[in-house]
């Protein structure tokens, strides 16, 4: 199997052992699902799915990060109580992504299940000089780090424009360097505080992850992904601080998914520009919004159009109307094999549609009938 590795920025071969360990960034659980979020998992889950053909166990953690700025925002917009917003949403995100047939995580962890793995990891870092207290606040130093920036290949001026828009705060007067980010954070009056070394407070954004996917897989895993606007200043930055506490390679393959677009923007919750699955799914099929996403390779940037759905839909009606069989199965195999091409792997089964049933290669892709 040959899949792009991020901080290489090339197609190289992914050789995990027999159990492949992965990690992808789960939803801030303040709003609904939408296909976004979809793209993403979807992506992770036909691997996973060629993974464990191909004869691996796969274990993917998938968390929750249900304590952070966005979260608490929305909180108090509402006026209700965090956990109950993040609960509410994570019911309708957990019934979505069933409903489109997505691989059971390995584990779903929320941040605030971590909290003292993430107090131990800070002190950690701290211990080994790549920390340090201002403020009130611990902050990560980026300086100590060789590495920091190593997988993003950004500039320092491009580093600190994310930084700047992702809440990252380059002008806190309590940091050495701008690019320095939180790993510990005094909480405001209306805010959730624990106890700590350092004073009652919260954690950073990046620390949640690093604990978490720490404490259910180990050090080092095989494969970590997200979408594409996580490579920086989240996955940098968790990279980073994990490497600095524990000294070992903390990701062997970082795969990352374009973003979907609408409207000519990122579909995103800040935007407002967001089509729901849920919505989606009163009028199609789940194995048709399944094929709208795999019919664009992961890599690729791609904007939601109203043609997608009907389309997928007609494609979906094809593979079921050929029955059961094994038809184009190797093919897409090869086709997913080569960078996860999902739509070579859709052409191929177009294909073989017409010659047999392709039961078998349609549920490589997720979709049974």
């Amino acid at each position: 199997m040959m899949l792009f590795d991020t901080r290489q920025g090339v197609i190289v071969p992914f050789e995990p052992g027999p159990i492949v360990t992965m990690y992808t960034c789960g939803i801030t659980p303040y709003d609904s699902s939408h296909l976004g979020h979809a793209a993403v998992y979807l992506t992770y889950d036909v691997l996973q799915r060629r993974l464990r053909d191909r004869g691996h166990e796969t274990r993917c953690v998938r968390n929750y990060t249900d304590v952070d700025d966005d979260m608490l925002r929305k909180a108090r917009e509402l006026g209700v109580h965090y956990l109950d917003l993040a609960a509410s949403q994570i019911a309708v995100f957990e019934r979505d992504m069933t409903a489109i047939n997505l691989i059971e995580p390995y584990r779903a962890p929320r941040a605030t299940s971590a909290i003292a793995d993430i107090r131990r990891l800070i002190g950690k870092v701290l211990d080994n000089g790549h920390a340090y207290q201002a403020g009130g606040a611990v902050y990560f130093s980026v300086d100590s780090f060789d590495g920091f920036g190593s997988l993003s290949g950004l500039s320092r001026e491009d580093m600190l424009l994310l930084a700047a828009e992702h809440g990252g705060n380059p002008d806190d007067p309590n940091k050495r360097d701008p690019l320095d980010f939180i790993l510990w954070q005094p909480s405001a009056p209306d805010e959730p505080a624990w106890d700590s070394l350092w004073g009652p407070g919260r954690p950073g954004w990046h620390i949640e992850c690093s604990a978490l996917a720490t404490r259910e897989i180990g050090e080092t895993m095989d494969l970590h992904g997200g979408g594409s606007d996580l490579v920086f200043p989240h996955h940098e930055c968790e990279s980073a601080q994990s490497e600095a506490a524990n000294g070992k390679p903390f990701v062997r393959h970082w795969m990352h998914q374009a973003m979907v677009r609408m409207d000519g923007e990122k579909m995103s919750k800040s935007l407002g520009n967001l089509v729901f699955v849920h919505d989606l799914l009163e009028d199609y099929k789940p194995g048709a919004v399944r094929l709208g996403v795999h019919a664009h390779h992961y890599r690729d940037e791609w904007s939601w159009t109203d043609e997608i759905m009907p389309e997928a839909a007609a494609r979906l009606a094809r593979w079921e109307a050929s029955g059961e069989g094994d038809a184009g199965l190797e093919a897409a195999r090869a086709c997913l094999d080569d960078d996860l091409d999902t739509p070579g792997a859709l052409a191929a089964i177009d294909q073989a549609a017409s010659e047999g049933g392709v039961s078998l290669a349609a549920s490589l892709m997720g979709i049974e009938f």
